[in-house]
């Protein structure tokens, strides 16, 4: 193979997203067909994959069709793996079985959470991520059984550090202690997919390298392969599943090939910094795209604690519950606000910094939501809040849940009993694994489908819930991301949030001023949440045709406060002049309604919300309101109430003239 540098003219640069410059030089193999390959500090992991694609013959793609063209001429193999799998099995649920019919309490029992830790371990990486899951649900698993499968996290048996030297000098072209200043002498963590060493660039940065464990491929492929079958074969056999099973596993698959290739790991990391490393107190650390190929990675090191280590963390004096309180936010922002998420946020992946950050680790399975899922799920918040279950359903049918053929009729009632435990409380305070389970037994109830990518949001938001209630029992997701959604539905311009704020705001055509107080007092409570932001667009909003709805009744519900403020002041002028002056002659005007009193309460303390809102500043507050003054939409709006206004004092004046010639 011959290298040659390119000409000046034709070297390509480009700059990654920390803003150091990538430079390329040009490969020519014996054969003459040309392709890339990295010469540089820091190179982009898109120029990378570019070189591996051509360079190597096998890809790191999922195929499930190439899988199952693989092993359907390997029968022995998939047997035998049938048989490795079942056996440890059997044996271990025979041996819970036969320890219940003696009395022996299991869930108390540490030797029987021993052997479960053992028997994932010993299945392999798919049996692995299970356990994981598990053993963030300290309300499922019984506590002797959560310390063992937390273990699962980064304490499974490491493979030969002679290994790890020789994916190293593969991947990265030289001897580890030729790229190291310093390498630890045996792993500090061994987790599913590969093990992790602390080491030091010869620059003086101190790194994590990441080493995949050997045959990987070939175990998890061989897995997948027969779960799939599996899953086939009970959908298709097992009339009440109705969900696509295999899409879900073939999800799963997508992801954890994705995770095998280090390369795309260190894309996903730095997609994650741009997107969410300026949430406050949320930290990503750095790739070092020198030492990175498929099968090794080296990031920067994080010095922190597992937020599971409350007591360590209570020590240095870290609020674990506020760093809870961040990944919380930060899930949102993930979930519904950019659509690309963490789908294994575990104990071992969020770390406290020691400067009370919390750092994100392992960015190899990740997953994203697409636009109009985003925009349903938030809608289908709304709606739970709202209790508007007709709308519910019609979510469900606009997230793929539901064909659109289904009859929502029994489904609807369904609905309403899933949270009807929820009557005499805000729904904020229900706990995401118990909606999850009364949702599930309704899906397996009726016609749900429910679609792959549903399983990897439920499990990201379960793990975290899972975290947030081992630190604080009373921790209360829902309640955390409500001032998020508010924030969202006041702020944020597209038609299917405006949909439904109109929604949530209005019933029967009448507006629900105590709806708007709850959204003002929540979406003041996010950590981004603008006054000036949210005051420009609710005006645009308004003036614009797509706030038709909305404003006209706005307009209706403003006249209706200044005529009740107009009638208190007359009744209140006519009741002085009576008692100073004695002119019983003088005609008593009539306050305004109860319901009228009602609507100016409201409006005041909606004032007393804004004046209490992050960003309101008196000083600034005229300008602003000349500016909004000025706008020929206002303009508009205000034409608009002073005619009604006008209108209506006309109407009630003639009313009473009429009404005094009667009398007469």
């Amino acid at each position: 193979m011959m290298v040659k540098s390119l000409p000046p003219s034709s070297r390509s640069t480009v700059e990654d997203s920390r803003g150091s410059e990538l430079s390329l030089i040009e490969v020519i193999p014996e054969n003459s067909t040309e392709v890339l390959v990295i010469n540089s500090p820091k190179f982009s992991a898109k120029h990378k994959q570019t070189v591996l694609a051509e360079t190597e013959p096998e890809t790191l793609r999922y195929d499930p069709e190439e899988i199952q063209a693989h092993y359907q001429n390997q029968p022995l193999q998939v047997l035998r793996r049938i048989l490795t799998v079942l056996r440890p099995t059997l044996s271990y649920l025979f041996g819970i079985w036969w320890d219940k019919q003696r009395g022996i309490v299991v869930k108390n029992d540490r030797r029987r959470a021993v052997q479960l830790r053992e028997l994932l371990t010993k299945l392999g990486p798919a049996y692995i991520k299970i356990g994981q899951a598990l053993s963030t649900r300290p309300d499922l698993v019984p506590p002797i059984y959560l310390e063992e499968l937390t273990k699962l996290q980064d304490q499974l048996p490491p493979f030969p550090n002679e290994i790890a030297y020789q994916f190293i000098e593969e991947e990265l072209g030289s001897r580890p202690e030729e790229i190291y200043a310093e390498l630890s002498a045996e792993p500090i963590a061994a987790a599913s997919l590969g093990q992790v060493y602390k080491g030091k660039l010869k620059t003086g940065e101190e790194v994590a390298i990441k080493v995949q464990r050997p045959d990987l491929r070939e175990r998890i492929t061989i897995d997948l392969y027969i779960l799939r079958k599996l899953a086939g074969w009970v959908q298709k056999n097992v009339k009440r599943v109705r969900s696509d099973l295999v899409g879900i596993l073939d999800e799963l698959g997508d992801r954890i090939f994705e995770e095998m290739d280090y390369i795309h790991e260190g894309e996903n990391a730095e997609r994650f910094f741009e997107l969410y490393g300026h949430i406050p107190d949320i930290y990503v650390p750095k790739i070092y795209w020198e030492y990175t190929n498929r099968r090794v990675l080296t990031m920067e090191w994080i010095n922190g604690i597992k937020l599971t280590q409350t007591r360590e963390i209570k020590e240095l004096g870290i609020d674990a519950r506020y760093l809870i309180e961040v990944g919380v936010q930060c899930s949102l922002r993930q979930l519904l606000e950019h659509g690309f998420f963490h789908a294994d946020p575990h104990p071992g992946n969020l770390l406290a910094t020691f400067d009370g950050k919390l750092a994100y680790l392992d960015f190899g399975m990740m997953s994203e939501i697409k636009p109009p899922q985003r925009y349903g799920l938030i809608e289908a918040i709304v709606h739970v809040v709202n209790r508007d279950f007709d709308l519910l359903a019609q979510d469900y049918v606009k997230l793929e849940f539901l064909s659109p053929e289904t009859d929502l009729t029994p489904i609807v009632p369904a609905f309403s009993k899933v949270f009807a435990n929820a009557q005499g409380a805000s729904v904020a305070e229900l706990n995401i694994k118990s909606i999850t389970d009364d949702l599930s037994a309704l899906m397996y109830e009726y016609p749900f489908r429910v679609p792959p990518y549903y399983a990897l949001i439920i499990r990201s938001l379960v793990t975290l819930e899972g975290i947030a209630i081992y630190i604080d029992p009373n921790f209360k997701v829902l309640s955390e991301a409500y001032p998020y959604v508010s924030k969202r539905l006041l702020t944020d311009p597209a038609d299917e949030l405006r949909t439904s704020l109109k929604d949530l705001l209005f019933k029967d055509g009448k507006f629900r001023w105590n709806r708007l107080e709850n959204l003002l007092k929540n979406a003041r409570n996010s950590q981004d949440y603008d006054f000036n932001l949210i005051m420009n667009q609710s005006v645009e909003f308004l003036s614009s045709e797509r706030g038709v709805f909305i404003r006209d009744r706005l307009v209706d519900e403003f006249v209706n406060g200044l005529d009740a403020v107009s009638k208190n002041v007359l009744h209140n002028f006519t009741f002085l002049l009576r008692e100073r002056v004695g002119l019983t002659a003088v005609n008593e005007m009539p306050g305004a309604s109860v319901e009228q009193q009602q609507t100016l309460e409201h409006i005041k303390r909606i004032l007393g919300i804004l004046r209490e809102t992050r960003g309101f500043d008196p000083a600034k507050l005229a300008p602003q309101v000349a500016q909004v003054l000025f706008n020929p939409r206002v303009h508009y709006l205000g034409q608009q109430i002073a005619n009604r206004f006008t209108q209506k004092a006309v109407a009630r004046l003639i009313r009473q003239l009429l009404a005094e010639e009667e009398i007469g």
